[in-house]
């Protein structure tokens, strides 16, 4: 037994390498549509994309942080998933701020760029969430993992959802109502 009476606290398991192989995956595409959504969110002047792009980063974090906690005790890979919750919170923040900057600022995007983008943003989350699923019912900071990827796959159709939104009616109103979507699942 060790020194602080509780061998499930104080040492962890070895880490599955397949699941570290699935995380590094995760990272990469996350990180990589980060980048595009945040350049196709300036060019179409769309806040859910905006909104999407920043996900992409907290989950490249997410993925990021899952990596270097992974061989750690188990209650540190637990405070490590309440930390990344209170990141997401501000995440949330800092969406509906933008949210209604652009609403009084009367922001029309352009749907095609939102469309098109949502499209291939959808088709990471589902292959990542695909991914991970294996691996949903781990320890705090596993669950943290999934859930975050879940969300992703879920909220992804409301960019794609604003895109159509934008495009019928010629208003931004859809496209901050899909930002607000995704901040509300942050």
């Amino acid at each position: 037994m060790s020194e602080c009476g509780c061998d499930s606290v104080c040492e962890a398991a070895p880490p599955d390498p397949r699941y570290r192989r699935a995380l590094w995956v995760a990272l990469a595409l996350n990180a990589l549509m980060f980048g595009v959504e945040l350049v196709a969110s300036f060019s179409a002047q769309s806040v859910s994309l905006l909104a999407d792009a920043v996900d992409f980063l907290g989950d490249a974090g997410n993925y990021a942080v899952a990596l270097f906690v992974l061989g750690l005790a188990p209650v540190w890979r637990s405070r490590t998933a309440l930390w990344k919750g209170w990141l997401m919170v501000g995440y949330g923040v800092f969406v509906l701020g933008k949210s209604a900057w652009q609403w009084s600022a009367g922001v029309v995007p352009e749907p095609f760029i939102m469309g098109w983008v949502s499209l291939l943003a959808l088709t990471v989350n589902v292959g990542v969430a695909a991914l991970l699923y294996a691996y949903r019912q781990g320890d705090a900071q596993a669950r943290s993992v999934w859930l975050c990827s879940r969300n992703d796959a879920l909220g992804t159709p409301a960019v794609m959802g604003a895109a159509a939104g934008v495009w019928a009616t010629t208003h931004g109103g859809p496209d901050i109502a899909a930002a607000l979507v995704l901040a509300s699942l942050a």
